[in-house]
């Protein structure tokens, strides 16, 4: 009996016992089957349908940004560390923009130079050399000879001719261009002298164009300016006959057939 008590307790050992707690707590084997992998495929296949298929290819045509070096960070860090540093950034920033202006100014000065040269060449072209011509094209008479003035130490010595700077100033008749440059308060001038004489004084220009020589009627001078003793652009023409002391150029280029 002893005997086979213990078997029986060895068995009961070995054994699990059956009984209600342990039919509880044991879960029931699934059958795996191929029907949940096929719903998760199933799943993934929708998802890449709508958003995650389009994530890819919005991604792609979103350009990334431009990753921050150590050598910009470094480069803020001084100049927020240094006013010294951000100092010089700033006049090096200033010399930038003053520079970039003074181009702009040089620019508009060599469109400015070219037009008149262009300007020149077609009163050159347009030009009748054998016979007398105004002086200046687009012209309004201003200050009229022997006029009184705060502007002049006496009368008015010659005849203005107001037009916009740059404009050709051109020989009245034919003859030699004896003198030509700075000459105080008629500021550039230039003296062109005739066959019997007579000097004829083309005064306040921008610039000097022929400085001597032969010249005849219609060749470009200088151009209309306002250097000297003067209050706008215009031309100053003054008639001296011999040389000596001015006259009236109105009624002297009415002679010539000009009617200013």
């Amino acid at each position: 009996m002893a005997s086979t008590h213990t078997e029986s307790t060895g068995t009961q050992l070995l054994d699990h016992p059956v009984g209600t707690e342990a039919v509880r707590h044991r879960l029931p084997r699934q059958t795996r089957t191929g029907a949940p992998l096929l719903g998760v495929t199933a799943m993934t296949a929708a998802l890449g349908a709508t958003g995650l298929a389009a994530a890819p290819a919005q991604a792609a045509a979103t350009p990334a940004p431009a990753p921050v070096t150590a050598a910009d960070e470094a480069s803020d860090g001084l100049l927020a560390a240094d006013p010294g540093l951000a100092l010089a950034a700033r006049i090096l920033q200033q010399a930038d923009g003053q520079r970039t202006a003074a181009e702009e100014s040089a620019r508009v000065a060599a469109a400015q130079e070219a037009q008149a040269k262009r300007a020149e060449r077609q009163a050159e072209a347009g030009s009748d050399r054998s016979a007398p011509a105004l002086p200046v094209a687009g012209y309004q008479l201003t200050a009229p000879f022997a006029q009184a003035g705060e502007h002049w130490a006496h009368l008015h010595t010659g005849l203005d001719f107001a037009a916009r700077t740059g404009t050709p100033v051109t020989a009245v008749t034919g003859g030699t261009v004896t003198s030509a440059g700075w000459s105080g308060a008629y500021g550039y001038r230039v003296i062109q002298t005739l066959p019997d004489g007579t000097e004829l004084w083309y005064c306040h220009l921008s610039r000097i164009a022929t400085a001597s020589g032969p010249v005849a009627p219609g060749t470009v001078l200088g151009a209309v300016g306002a250097t000297g003793n003067v209050t706008g652009p215009h031309l100053h023409l003054e008639v001296r006959p011999d040389g000596a002391a001015p006259v009236d150029p109105l009624p002297w280029l009415r002679q010539l057939g000009l009617q200013p």
